[in-house]
């Protein structure tokens, strides 16, 4: 596959910085249908050597950071792992939220038998913490920023949706409404700040959400 609508933000020798769009896998998925992603069309056309270091979601846009070496992914693994970066993310949910701003922590985990969903689970969930403030306010939806403290999966779309406030486009967890509101799920990796595994200089990105 091209890497046609791949656009690369940033690049060293040390790593790759993508604005990844959305309906792309970050990884190969299981079955043999799902190899088109992200790593792969970068190894394919001119990178061999790129190494995923986190993930974002299919549906999910925005920065993502892949290593050039294995110093690199060991050093930027471990920046993510003990949260030495920093991430935000814009949003579009539904409603109106009461306040401009707040947190979010809630424990998550994976519910089999609604796969892949995610739930808020206080007995057997893992820790996760979320602050949200809004940037927007427009009639049915709001536009809002999501700084997630933790890294659990579809942890913001769970997040939101537990306080009423769906992200729009979203198909595992918006209701019919919001569901409706947006051709995509609108949700984007829109800052991503670390430190540069070889320099040590402190490194800030930046993407605009297309909605």
């Amino acid at each position: 596959m091209p890497l046609s609508n791949v656009e690369i933000l940033h690049q060293d020798p040390a790593l790759l910085v993508i604005n990844k769009p959305t309906l792309l896998l970050s990884v190969p998925g299981r079955a043999e249908d799902n190899r088109d992603c992200l790593v792969t069309r970068l190894q394919e056309n001119g990178y061999p050597e790129a190494r995923i270091v986190h993930r974002l979601d299919w549906e999910t846009s925005g920065i993502i950071v892949l290593a050039r070496d294995a110093d690199s992914h060991r050093e930027l693994s471990r920046q993510f792992h003990d949260r030495e970066t920093e991430k935000a993310y814009t949003a579009l949910c539904w409603g109106q939220p009461e306040l401009d701003s707040g947190s979010i922590d809630l424990p998550l985990r994976y519910d089999p038998p609604t796969k892949p969903r995610h739930i808020v689970d206080h007995e057997q969930g893992k820790h996760a913490l979320t602050f949200w403030r809004v940037l927007e306010r427009c009639g049915d939806w709001t536009r809002v920023e999501l700084t997630p403290i933790t890294g659990r999966s579809h942890q913001l779309r769970v997040h939101m949706l537990s306080i009423g406030h769906p992200l729009l486009g979203d198909g595992l967890y918006a209701h019919e409404q919001a569901l409706a509101a947006w051709p995509r799920l609108c949700l984007h990796a829109s800052m991503l700040s670390l430190t540069h595994p070889q320099t040590g200089e402190r490194l800030r990105f930046e993407c605009s959400a297309p909605f």
